[in-house]
């Protein structure tokens, strides 16, 4: 929408100077000072996605002007990582103009998200002098983004929950009513702030975090006194939070005996913005009931856990029980805690072994076929058109990872169930029972585990391309993702703690056919962009890998037809046993039971009457 009123302009302003007797270079020079059909300048503001970067690719490469069109390529890809098309052009635009390796601009790059990157970076190289350069240049250019991002919203607004046709409010009411809309807006920036582009979810805790770095840095260069405003700043924040509170204790025990540790109070800046965005929480609530608009005070500061370092407290503070005082909290993922080994026996005859992990360019992996029969296969695809519900495990949601696809799944309780009731054949609900059981077998076998494997979740997954929305499809089947830790690209580290499954050791698929377009699974690096193996999916054929950040994988787009199969997920730990699993093995007990009693009496099972 943008861009088209973007080139409207253009286009209005060529014809007014058309009128005006200009000749048709001077409507050429007109067309480039408008500059619409590369530069997007507040595009991230309108879309965040980044479409228009997208839809701006061919007029660049029409133009002949490569390099333009890289930045606009670039630009959107940073975006939308699992774009795996776009990737693609970058390189052939590369390879058409010969430029090689050269540096792309993201034209919608924001300043005080780079900044804090780069302090991370620093901070977590201990290189402190480095890291406070670069916070504090993050907090300035946040500053100076929040007065940009307010002034943004001081254009026509509307509450979703309003009922504007049924509004009949005199003038004072009106414009109480449009300020109370702006000020919502406003108010909103610390969310917008703290958003990458091209991503629906903020940046856990963002703000917070610039003063929860900077503490512990300016205590590490003997800057006792910023590293108190610090502390006391992130505590505005969480004023609860022990290991800050003991912090804020041990830097007023460095100070010099001159210093009143009373007098050294938190961050201006931030004492400020606190104040400010307290005051208008306290009257957008106020207002919500006499204006009639639902609100919902959102929690812009929430912390899932500290952030975890060994930094983060300083080693003088003393905690009960924590030897030098470490918090548990956010942590990227340490070096799988086992011995990593493979190549173990396969089980079972027929089974071909086709990659090991230094085959597919990663860690804890390997690609085995005929785990399935032929006949298998067609029999366990049979019954998943008779046990699926949509959007099964996903809270019923028809398409949780892509508009474009239909997702339907099934449980092995659920299969069991519905065979028993003769709803399905019985034998080919044990079917499903039967090769999980012998997917986790191969498992702990191959990778030569030491302790019992046990199933976290067993889904019978399918997944169907809709008619008509696969033009130009340039999405994921299901998004590039580690399944014990949330992938986090931007710094290439993946976050062991919830809402991930952090209890999951491995993790397996089982595919059922292949007579459909698409559909390749992948693994990338941890900048969920760069590609390292791909696996055509058919019928037997199982992939299998550790679950943590060592392995993102991902699904590409479903194009035609469906592709179905078996998602397993593992554990080590049997706290964590699937107890759908515990309760199907309950009913195959009790079938095995009348099955062998059937059998004394020469009765036949119940789906075969």
């Amino acid at each position: 929408m943008f861009m088209c009123l973007c080139v409207s302009v253009c286009v209005s302003e060529r014809d007014r100077k058309r009128e005006g007797g200009r000749e048709k270079k001077r409507e050429r020079e007109t067309e480039r000072e408008c500059g619409c059909i590369f530069y997007l300048e507040s595009c991230s503001y309108y879309f965040s996605a980044l479409r228009p970067c997208s839809d701006l690719l061919s007029a660049p490469s029409q133009l002949n002007q490569l390099e333009k069109a890289m930045e606009a390529a670039h630009t959107f890809f940073m975006a939308n990582p699992e774009h795996m098309e776009m990737q693609q052009d970058i390189e052939d635009y590369r390879e058409t103009a010969g430029v090689g390796a050269v540096q792309l601009v993201d034209r919608e790059a924001r300043p005080h998200l780079e900044s804090y990157n780069a302090g991370v970076k620093h901070y977590e190289a201990d290189d402190f002098e480095a890291a406070i350069k670069y916070f504090e240049q993050a907090l300035r250019e946040y500053y100076n983004e929040d007065v940009e991002c307010r002034a943004l919203c001081e254009g026509p607004q509307r509450f979703e929950e309003y009922e504007y046709l049924g509004y009949k409010g005199g003038l004072y009411e009106a414009i109480a009513d449009h300020y109370m809309q702006v000020l919502v807006c406003q108010h909103e920036c610390v969310r917008e702030l703290a958003t990458r582009p091209g991503r629906l979810s903020p940046i856990e805790n963002f703000l917070p975090l610039h003063y929860d770095y900077l503490q512990f840095a300016y205590y590490r260069v003997g800057e006792y006194v910023k590293a108190l405003e610090c502390a006391k700043a992130y505590l505005m924040f969480h004023p609860d939070d022990e290991n800050v509170l003991d912090n804020v204790d041990y830097y007023e025990s460095l100070l010099d005996d001159s210093i009143d540790p009373e007098s050294i109070e938190a961050r201006e800046d931030l004492t400020a913005f606190v104040k400010r965005h307290n005051l208008e929480s306290e009257l957008i609530k106020s207002a919500a009931e006499g204006l009639g608009f639902l609100y919902s005070e959102p929690n812009y500061w929430v912390s899932y856990g500290e952030r975890q370092d060994e930094n983060r407290v300083p080693l003088g503070v003393n905690m009960e029980g924590a030897g030098h005082g470490l918090s548990m909290g956010k942590k990227s993922p340490p070096k799988i805690g086992r011995d990593l080994r493979e190549g173990g026996p396969l089980l079972y005859e027929n089974i071909t072994f086709v990659y090991n992990s230094e085959q597919l360019n990663g860690t804890q992996r390997v690609l085995l076929d005929n785990v399935l029969s032929e006949e298998q296969c067609r029999e366990l695809h049979s019954v998943a058109s008779g046990i699926m519900l949509v959007g099964d495990g996903y809270r019923g949601k028809t398409s949780p990872h892509t508009p474009n696809e239909k997702f339907e799944g099934a449980t092995v309780l659920k299969a069991l169930k519905f065979g028993y009731e003769g709803r399905v054949p019985l034998k080919s609900a044990r079917l499903f029972y039967d090769v999980s059981e012998k997917a986790r077998k191969i498992v702990e076998s191959y990778f030569m585990l030491n302790s019992t494997l046990y199933f976290s979740y067993t889904h019978m997954v399918c997944r169907t391309a809709l008619s008509g929305q696969q033009d130009r499809r340039n999405d994921l089947s299901h998004p590039i993702h580690a399944d014990n830790c949330l992938l986090d690209p931007e710094v290439n580290e993946c976050w062991k703690e919830p809402p991930a499954y952090t209890f999951r050791d491995y993790s397996a698929l089982l595919y059922m056919n292949d007579d459909f377009e698409g559909g390749e699974f992948i693994f990338t690096e941890m900048d969920a962009k760069t590609v390292t193996a791909s696996i055509k999916p058919k019928c037997g054929r199982m992939i299998s890998f550790s679950s943590g950040g060592e392995n993102p994988h991902g699904v590409k787009a479903v194009t035609k037809g469906q592709r179905c199969a078996v998602a397993l997920w593992f554990t080590l730990d049997p706290l964590y046993r699937e107890v759908e699993r515990i309760q199907a093995d309950e009913v195959i007990a009790i079938l095995d039971q009348e099955q062998h009693g059937k059998h004394g009496l020469n009765i036949n099972p119940k789906d075969e009457l």
